[in-house]
């Protein structure tokens, strides 16, 4: 399917970042001309941060080696090799042990952040407690999240992608933009991952959502939501 935009004009873009939310990575042409198209700089000038904490969250991914090859760069899903300046590891659940002096200063100065998929309310539970929740908005940077790393970005994640349930339970997520995320739509080893149930999955949420195949993401810059596709997505409406 070729390249295709749609831009929200009404969108209530809560946080200064700019947000590059995949569902499998920067894989294709059209996602990576949205990602350096965002930065300030070319790639080989910027640095970044790579987020794994979400994979521990989830019995498919992580600990261990599909952690380590997302850490290193040599998973499937293109995020840490992009050919960044350099690469560091922001491990969250590490944070709240260490002093914010040891960690805030390097994460306001870093170009880039790069989160991993996992379990999203994982995610989204120690992104509260190690404080980067509350640093974010703050942030002149871009986030570009993957799976999980996207969907946190959500008021919720609805019912369908609840797994490590946190300890007040429910599907919150932290709310900087205003539209939940469906990812991996038609996956070839997601059987459940039809349209069909990414309806389902929209009525239950109770705010706009958007379902997106692998080859989709979503950019939120200056206020407005892009769709940047070659495969396949639907909006839902409340």
């Amino acid at each position: 399917m070729p390249h295709q935009n749609s831009k929200n004009p009404n969108s209530n873009e809560k946080s200064g970042l700019k947000l590059l939310l995949t569902s499998a990575g920067v894989n294709n042409h059209s996602i990576h001309h949205a990602l350096v198209d965002m930065l300030d700089k070319p790639i080989e000038d910027c640095t970044a941060l790579c987020i794994p904490t979400a994979m521990y969250g989830h019995p498919w991914v992580g600990p261990g080696v599909k952690a380590w090859e997302f850490i290193t760069g040599n998973a499937e899903n293109p995020m840490v090799n992009l050919g960044w300046k350099s690469v560091g590891i922001l491990e969250l659940t590490a944070l709240p042990s260490i002093g914010k002096e040891r960690w805030v200063p390097l994460v306001k100065e870093t170009d880039v952040l790069l989160v991993s998929g996992g379990d999203a309310l994982f995610l989204n539970h120690w992104m509260r407690e190690s404080g980067l929740a509350e640093l974010l908005p703050s942030l002149n940077a871009v986030y570009v999240g993957m799976s999980a790393g996207s969907m946190v970005m959500a008021p919720k994640i609805g019912e369908e992608f609840i797994g490590w349930l946190p300890p007040a339970g429910g599907d919150a997520a932290l709310g900087l933009v205003d539209f939940a995320m469906f990812p991996h739509l038609g996956h070839e080893l997601l059987p459940d991952n039809t349209l069909e149930n990414a309806e389902k999955w929209a009525e239950g949420v109770s705010v706009p959502g958007y379902a997106i195949d692998d080859h989709t993401a979503i950019k939120v810059s200056n206020g407005e939501v892009e769709v940047i596709s070659e495969g396949q997505w639907k909006r839902f409406n409340l």
